[in-house]
């Protein structure tokens, strides 16, 4: 996985993922539309307040890496609007299913969740009919050949489940929560651990597969 995003970008394409799925009328977005869709004040975490010229920087650094495309004549309009190419495009390598869209839009809107809140937090966009399928779509994130995209981080002291990040802004610094001091000092190294350790095993995968293709090139 090379895609590497601020956490400002993993807003910008969350929000353009999630209008593109929920709102499809009004989709593609402009400038104004996209700076409120990043500050909306539900079903984000934590609520930000952007200028429009720092979403326009934060969009034309996107283009900068083909994630994001301002190709609006064919939309009627005079307002540029702006699409995002992060996944499921016709030329895109990045293809999810629903689910697996659902939750990655979600972990980008609002960062570390549980299962349960993903399941809930995810009806606008896809469906699940049981926590089963929410697992399984994180078991897929997590072992696809091309990820991983998601990693599990370890269960807080007290927490019935554990929480789920993305690994498109690099491995999670996780802040505990506010527990006792044995508890938390403890909690914290293993929980950046295990994060780095999962990025640094999808980058010994993809170094195999790109020396694999090599070899297979050579005569």
């Amino acid at each position: 996985m090379k895609i590497e995003l601020s956490a400002h970008e993993a807003r910008v394409i969350g929000c353009l993922i999630e209008k593109e799925i929920s709102t499809p009328d009004q989709y593609p977005l402009s400038i104004n539309s996209l700076t409120n869709a990043c500050n909306q004040k539900s079903n984000r975490d934590p609520v930000l307040e952007l200028e429009e010229r720092d979403v326009q920087q934060l969009v034309d650094g996107l283009m900068k890496k083909h994630l994001v495309s301002d190709r609006s004549a064919g939309y009627g309009g005079r307002v540029t609007k702006y699409k995002h190419l992060f996944c499921n495009t016709q030329f895109g390598s990045l293809q999810f299913t629903e689910q697996e869209r659902g939750i990655i839009c979600e972990l980008l809107l609002r960062g570390p969740q549980t299962p349960g809140e993903l399941r809930s937090r995810t009806a606008r966009l896809c469906r699940f009919n049981d926590s089963a399928e929410v697992e399984a779509a994180l078991q897929s994130l997590m072992s696809r050949t091309d990820g991983p995209f998601v990693v599990r981080l370890e269960r807080a002291p007290g927490a019935r489940e554990a929480r789920f990040v993305h690994l498109f802004s690099g491995a999670p610094v996780v802040t505990p929560r506010a527990e006792p001091l044995g508890d938390s000092v403890a909690t914290a190294p293993r929980t950046d651990r295990d994060a780095r350790i999962s990025v640094l095993e999808a980058s010994v995968a993809e170094l195999r597969r790109e020396l694999d293709d090599l070899k297979r090139r050579v005569p």
